[in-house]
Formats: C-alpha cells, sequence, structure tokens
C-alpha cells in the first residue's frame, strides 16, 4: 500500500514511462528487429551505449526500459552532482552484484557530458571489462564532450526530436491510463493542440503541463493550460494566417532595422514550436536578400547560426538565432543583389541571351580550336591590377547594368571598386 501511495505521488512523467520497448512513442529507427536496442533487450550480454537527443525525447526513459525488461539492476548517476567517487562506489557495488548473485547492473549516467576528463575515465574499467552495462545520455555531441576511448567502446545512438504526432499520442495516453490521469479530466481538442506546440518535441515537458493544468481543472481548456504554465497561450498556427503573418512581421522588422521588434517576433515563433530551420532558413535569405554587399559578413553570422542551430537544437540554438537577427537587423541594408539577379533573370526569360564571345568559350576538347574557341583570350592575372580590357558578357548585352550598388555600409567600397572596374572594361581604358 505504501508503495502505491508513493507512486501516486511521483511526478506524472515518471508515472507513464513505459514498460517496455513496445510502449516507447517515437524513436522507431531505433526499436525495429535486430536493432542495438532489441538485441541489448532480448540478450543477457552487457553493451555500453550512448544516447545523443534533445531534451524529452527518451533518454532516461530507454535505461529504464532496458534495466526493467531484462531485470538487470538499475544505478542512476547525474553527472551534475556525482563525483569519481560517487562512481566508483556505482561500480564497486556492480561488481559485488555480480560476483555473488551473477545479477547485472545498468549504470545509467545522465548528462555524461557533464563529466570531466577525470571521472570519465573512472568509467572505462567497467566499460571495458563489462562489469556493467553502460549507459550515458548527452544532449550534446558526444564527439566532442566524451572521451575517445569511452566513445570508442561504445555504440552511440542518436533520438531524434518527437513529432507533434508522438507528443499527441504521449499526451492522449497519459489522460486514459490509471497510471496517469486515469480519465478523470477532461482534455479539450483545442488544449491538447495548445499542449503540442507548447512541448516543441520535449514529451517530458508535456506531461509537466498536462499534469499542472490537471491539479486546476478536470476540464482542460485553452485557459487552464495558460494559467498552469503561467504564460499566455501563443496563438499561432503553424499551418494557418498567424504562420504567415508572424514571419512576415518578423522579416519586415528586420528591414526596418528594429532589433526589439524581431527578437519579439523570433520568441513568438520559438515559444509556438516553429520549427528552428524554417527560421534559420529565412534569416539566411534576408542576409542576402536585404543586407547583400552592405555588410557581407551577415551572410557568414547567418550561415553560422543555422548549422549552430542544426548542432545542438533547441532551447540553447535560440541564442544562435537572436545573435544572427540582431546583427542582421543592425547591418546597413542593401537589396542590390536580389535586384541584380531578378533582372538578369528577367533578361534571359524574355530572350535576351546572344551569343558567348569566342574567346570565352570552352577550347580543351578536340576541334575546339578549330572553330576558334578560346582565341585572343588574354590572363587577367598577367596584366596589372589582374584587370585586362575585353569582352565578357554577349554583344547584346554589353550596355546592361544589373548589379547597382548603393552607398550603404561596405557596399560604398564596392560601388566605388565596380564603377572604376566597369568604365576600364566598357570605357576608354583607364583605371
Amino acid at each position: 500500500m505504501a508503495e502505491e501511495a508513493h507512486r501516486g505521488q511521483e511526478p506524472l512523467a515518471v508515472r507513464m514511462r513505459p514498460r517496455g520497448l513496445d510502449e516507447v512513442i517515437g524513436q522507431r529507427h531505433l526499436l525495429g528487429q535486430g536493432t542495438p536496442l532489441r538485441r541489448l533487450v532480448e540478450s543477457e550480454a552487457p553493451m555500453s551505449l550512448f544516447l545523443w537527443g534533445p531534451p524529452g525525447t527518451g533518454k532516461t526513459t530507454l535505461a529504464y526500459v532496458v534495466a526493467g525488461a531484462t531485470k538487470r539492476r538499475f544505478v542512476e548517476i547525474s553527472a551534475v552532482s556525482a563525483g569519481v567517487k560517487d562512481v566508483r562506489a556505482a561500480i564497486d557495488q556492480a561488481r559485488r552484484e555480480l560476483g555473488m548473485s551473477g545479477r547485472q547492473t545498468v549504470l545509467f549516467v545522465d548528462e555524461v557530458h557533464r563529466f570531466n576528463k577525470a571521472q570519465q575515465d573512472a568509467l572505462l574499467p567497467a566499460v571495458e571489462n563489462r562489469w556493467v552495462t553502460f549507459i550515458g545520455a548527452t544532449t550534446e555531441n558526444p564527439f566532442f564532450s566524451v572521451i575517445s576511448p569511452l566513445l570508442s567502446r561504445s555504440l552511440l545512438l542518436t533520438l531524434e526530436s518527437l513529432t507533434e504526432d508522438d507528443v499527441r499520442a504521449v499526451l492522449e495516453r497519459a489522460v486514459g491510463d490509471p497510471r496517469g490521469l486515469g480519465g478523470r479530466a477532461t482534455l479539450h481538442p483545442d488544449a491538447l493542440d495548445q499542449l503540442v506546440r507548447l512541448a516543441g518535441g520535449d514529451a517530458r515537458r508535456s506531461l509537466t503541463y498536462l499534469e499542472a493544468a490537471a491539479l486546476l481543472s478536470d476540464e482542460i481548456t485553452v485557459e487552464v493550460v495558460e494559467r498552469a504554465v503561467d504564460k499566455a497561450a501563443v496563438r499561432y498556427d503553424r499551418q494557418g494566417d498567424q504562420h504567415y503573418d508572424v514571419i512576415s512581421a518578423f522579416i519586415k522588422s528586420m528591414r526596418g532595422s528594429d532589433a526589439d521588434a524581431a527578437l519579439h517576433y523570433l520568441a513568438r515563433m520559438v515559444e509556438a514550436g516553429e520549427d528552428p530551420r524554417f527560421i534559420a532558413r529565412r534569416i539566411v535569405i534576408f542576409a542576402s536578400e536585404d543586407v547583400g554587399m552592405a555588410d557581407p559578413t551577415c551572410l557568414q553570422v547567418a550561415v553560422a547560426a543555422a548549422q549552430a542551430v542544426e548542432f545542438i537544437g533547441l532551447p540553447e540554438g535560440r541564442i544562435n538565432l537572436a545573435q544572427a537577427v540582431i546583427h542582421c537587423t543592425l547591418a546597413p541594408k542593401s537589396n542590390a543583389v536580389v535586384s541584380a539577379i531578378g533582372a538578369a533573370a528577367d533578361d534571359v526569360r524574355r530572350g535576351l541571351i546572344g551569343q558567348i564571345p569566342s574567346h570565352l568559350r570552352d577550347a580543351h576538347y578536340p576541334g575546339a580550336s578549330k572553330l576558334g574557341h578560346g582565341k585572343g583570350y588574354q590572363y587577367p592575372h598577367d596584366f596589372e591590377h589582374g584587370l585586362v580590357r575585353q569582352d565578357y558578357a554577349p554583344k547584346e548585352l554589353r550596355d546592361r547594368r544589373y548589379y547597382q550598388p548603393t552607398k550603404h555600409g561596405a557596399e560604398a567600397r564596392f560601388a566605388e571598386r565596380w564603377t572604376r572596374i566597369r568604365d576600364f572594361l566598357r570605357g576608354d581604358g583607364r583605371t
């Protein structure tokens, strides 16, 4: 009875942990027949694993499932608070248990990336001699945060963020399951949608919010969810008008150089569970479309932010996005790049193409010289300033102007240089 009472006091996310691999929602790529996790559960052989993925994707859950399904003893250590002494004590106890009863131990180290080199070194003998089944969970790239000897002796399994359908299934199960709310509360469809959005692919977060809402009312509406999580609902339909309205306001705020407004719309999208890769792509486009050569470093910053988001994910990735947003927003603006490629494309579509000058054509294949290809081409590196006057554009386009730089920011320097170069190539030859 005491055990039942204690179980009822456990957080909903703990009570709803799957009891077997078949109850695990998401991570289908790790749970099929013949996968390492299946083999670990179905065999008695010890194995060492690293589970790498965003928060709330099931790393701790999978470790519990492995221990429970195989009847192994389960020992959990948090790298946030444990030291070398704790690690060695857990390993010594596992060795005694193995020697006395033959029972194996699952040693689960949460946030293993927080262990320093000495603490990770302490794990090596247990992994190498298979005194334990070691499972390390990390939200950071283990190739950068885990020592090579430990990583090379372990399998690395990558967990993916849960889809909206996955989180929805987690919540619906928790509402009806006796271990969860047991049908004692009614979850309205719009409130379910709101919980899914607020979770951002994190099952644990979704269950924490659901539990908080259920404590307030048996009728869980959007308003109840808002009160429970102490934040206003972000009314943002990722498939509807709000999706386009918010991203439009976001881009226009950056274009208008209002960093505070741009950060507001960034926060709205992130908090609503918008795909951070979508946001990053829009910033990369903006860097060339609205800043361009006025600050060429904007594109570098935007691409770096996009790569950082892929590398570390949310929630930390929002900091990288914010840095890129501030940089692009405060940069001098120029749409000369997008105007230039647009004008060139318009001419091509209208048929204004012309013949490629013969001296620019490929002269490497047999017979090209007989056609005059490459004849008369002058190699710019052989001339002062790396410039030589010769025709590059088709004759029909000789006077067309596509790139017309502004005087904004760094583009002023490019404008001056391009004017001088263009006059030299098409003018009287003065530099």
